[in-house]
């Protein structure tokens, strides 16, 4: 017999959810409490269990989004967008989504099973069943529609597109996000100036005038009372960068890196740059098994042209991962230029969406998935010798 549980916290779940043989520490234990502790202020995150008989054999991380208009569309956004967006949010987008996935980080996230007690199918009807439950829980306990329903992030070879019948059955459409910016470390490379030394000419000397515009620069890992005593001063410059991202579904909670140094201790790295001992930017790494992962950063804008911190930040995320040996830094979406410039590759991504109302709703539904997340052309830089 297969059926599902939900809880409504990581306190609640069951003792053999980390035993799952998962390699994605998005969806083990540590993380999840972190991200309980510290969501945003619009999301609330549910955990699903799909179970055969007794035995755990499938998980899913599905979150519940409010729009609003002011997290959505950021101070700095163009009022008339703002206006626009107000309309659309209103009649199209107001009030709840379910997103099987973390909307706060790119990739597949969402979810796990063990093919060797269940299908694919199995388990995302299960998981459909479990999104259908927390839509009547939300409408009972919060008197709020379920507006929108989505599954996050697959890459273009994932196996979740074999289960085309499910999505057509659901009513679930597909559209493709921004790609995942992807770094594979050669394995030849020993250190980092293997890495620089595979550069072309033009993108070596780029390397040294960003090195040389940030000799003022102090770099720094920070320890768990360090980002407690800097908390304040790592979120102004997160929302320093967050703000100007025009369109965001969220704005982190104050406390959200304390808390995932907290839990995950050091597959949590936090690197501060310091000038004149003040703190001028940071950056965030996550240690997930063979693949690092890039998380949110921030910089003091006015700082940031002169001294290239965020590109330079790009090159020591790229050199930690080979220093430490990983196979693979995980870029995430957004300038996708300038990380093409330092050895990431675009792999496509997409998602699968639904309004809950009509095919009308849908229809609009797609123009502001494309208007909130679109695929934008660019040029791909190809930055190593041939």
């Amino acid at each position: 017999m297969i059926y599902f549980k939900l809880y409504n916290s990581e306190n609640d779940l069951p003792d053999s959810w980390d035993v799952l043989p998962v390699k994605d520490l998005f969806l083990k234990r540590p993380f999840l409490k972190g991200l309980e502790q510290s969501s945003p202020s619009n999301i609330s995150t549910y955990f699903l269990g799909v179970f055969s008989s007794e035995i755990l054999v499938g998980i899913a991380i599905i979150q519940r989004v409010e729009m609003y208009v002011d997290d959505v569309f950021r101070k700095t956004s163009n009022l008339f967008f703002k206006r626009c967006g107000k309309v659309l949010i209103s009649k199209i987008v107001k009030g709840n989504a379910l997103i099987v996935g973390n909307l706060m980080h790119t990739g597949q996230h969402g979810f796990y099973f063990n093919s060797e007690y269940i299908t694919q199918d199995q388990f995302l009807d299960c998981v459909s069943e479990g999104l259908h439950t927390l839509t009547k829980q939300i409408k009972t306990e919060h008197n709020k529609k379920i507006r929108i329903i989505g599954f996050k992030d697959y890459f273009e070879d994932d196996a979740i597109h074999g289960s085309e019948a499910f999505f057509r059955r659901e009513k679930l459409y597909r559209a493709q996000v921004q790609p995942n910016m992807i770094f594979d470390i050669n394995s030849s490379w020993t250190s980092p100036e293997d890495y620089v030394a595979a550069f072309k000419k033009k993108y070596r000397s780029r390397y040294r005038t960003a090195q040389k515009k940030s000799t003022t620069i102090e770099r720094k890992a920070l320890s768990l009372d360090e980002v407690s005593a800097l908390s304040s001063q790592l979120y102004q410059l997160y929302e320093n960068v967050s703000d100007n991202a025009g369109v965001n579904s969220f704005k982190l909670h104050n406390k959200h890196f304390y808390n995932l140094k907290l839990e995950l201790k050091e597959d949590f790295k936090v690197f501060g740059y310091f000038m004149d001992n003040q703190l001028v930017g940071f950056y965030t790494l996550i240690l997930n098994h063979s693949k690092l992962e890039t998380y949110f950063l921030g910089y003091n804008q006015e700082l940031q042209h002169n001294h290239q911190m965020y590109l330079n930040m790009l090159f020591d995320m790229a050199s930690f991962g080979l220093e430490h040996n990983y196979k693979q830094v995980i870029f995430a979406r957004t300038a996708m230029e300038i990380k093409s410039s330092i050895g990431a590759k675009p792999h496509h991504m997409s998602l699968y969406l639904k309004h809950t109302n009509n095919v009308i709703a849908n229809a609009i539904l797609k123009a502001v998935v494309k208007y909130a997340n679109p695929v934008r052309d660019w040029d791909e830089r190809h930055p190593f010798k041939d």
